[in-house]
């Protein structure tokens, strides 16, 4: 005498023959582990046992079982379609996309971050259709959005018609360089030490230890990026000072002496702006020229790319105890960059990770 979910349904041997093969045949995922429930119980596996093969709830197997008892071989069907429309469609995306260029306290609300169930909430008042938290997510992921940490920015104080128009004399410059004449862009990074603490993948449970070394030492790289060729000219010193930028303008005469122009494009710290700095400048004559950019606009200088990559790879998480393990690793990173971007990540992978 047959117990359980046996004592529910009797197939004959052709029907699990039968239902096997239409289970080979479906392409609907869940169709196909729905036959094979029937041919298992009918073969008298416990729910436990097809819960371990199938990889199925335990309450799957026994709805399955009790509805093609009930409805036949038509209560395997998916009676989804019959709900009625959809509600998530391309134009509830389209909202949701634009939403996310938002921020809740722009749209009323007090949370200053998005969650799930706000969204929802936010998509109910703009949409008129109600979903849960789930369903977000779900369309989170079909936009490709992904949780992670915004980027802190300074706004240029100046209005944006003179920034504009700032950075296209800038660009017309870049474009219209002569056979003797280079560009640059310029900047300095801080190494330091004690290292910059980032995500990395860890198992579940588990976070990943960083030793270090406790008092932390700083070392400064100045460099130079051609706009042209992507080569990088760098110097270094153990303090961010006037005559460090003047040692990377020192290095660039020797490297580009035949040019009969240098075109730098740099930031606006004090260091490239000091009175020894225009002494010297003052010396070499019109043959190095300084355009600087407007205020807190760092995506404008190409070499603040290169800088963000060298924190990515090297100096993020890192595990060296003395500056000297650091600083062979920076030199093997830069060398590796020559022609900058090459075969680097992308910014925008960096810019994920970071």
């Amino acid at each position: 005498m047959r117990t359980g979910l046996g004592a529910i349904i009797s197939l004959s041997r052709q029907v699990r023959r039968a239902f096997r093969r239409r289970a080979q045949k479906t392409r609907d995922a869940a169709l196909c582990k729905r036959y094979l429930i029937l041919v298992l119980v009918s073969e008298g596996q416990s729910s436990v046992s097809i819960e371990h093969h199938l990889k199925v709830a335990r309450a799957h197997v026994s709805r399955t079982v009790r509805k093609y008892a009930a409805q036949g071989e038509a209560g395997l069907q998916d009676r989804r379609e019959d709900n009625g429309n959809r509600k998530v469609d391309e134009k509830f995306l389209s909202v949701l996309q634009e939403l996310l260029g938002q921020v809740p306290t722009e749209c009323g609300w007090e949370r200053t971050s998005w969650s799930r169930e706000l969204l929802a909430r936010e998509m109910g008042k703009r949409t008129g259709v109600k979903v849960s938290r789930s369903t977000i997510g779900a369309c989170l992921h079909l936009l490709g959005a992904r949780w992670g940490r915004a980027r802190a920015r300074v706004l240029c104080p100046w209005p944006q018609a003179r920034r504009k128009r700032h950075l296209r004399e800038i660009r017309k410059m870049l474009s219209n360089l002569d056979a003797g004449e280079e560009a640059f862009y310029l900047d300095e990074v801080d190494i330091d030490l004690n290292p910059k603490i980032g995500p990395d993948w860890m198992l579940p449970g588990q976070q990943r230890p960083v030793i270090t070394p406790g008092k932390n030492v700083k070392h400064y790289l100045a460099g130079a990026l051609n706009h042209r060729t992507g080569n990088v000219v760098w110097v270094e010193g153990d303090q961010k000072r006037s005559w460090l930028f003047l040692n990377l303008l020192r290095a660039l005469l020797r490297h580009y002496c035949r040019a009969r122009i240098l075109h730098l494009i740099l930031d606006n710290y004090v260091i490239h702006s000091s009175r020894i700095v225009r002494t010297a400048l003052a010396e070499w004559g019109r043959r190095i020229q300084l355009h600087f950019l407007p205020p807190y606009c760092p995506d404008e200088n190409r070499i603040e790319h290169l800088w963000l990559q060298l924190h990515a790879n090297v100096t993020r998480n890192h595990r060296c105890r003395k500056m000297a393990q650091l600083l062979t690793k920076v030199h093997r990173f830069l060398k590796n960059a020559i022609p900058f971007p090459g075969n680097q990540p992308s910014l925008a992978a960096v810019r994920a990770a970071a």
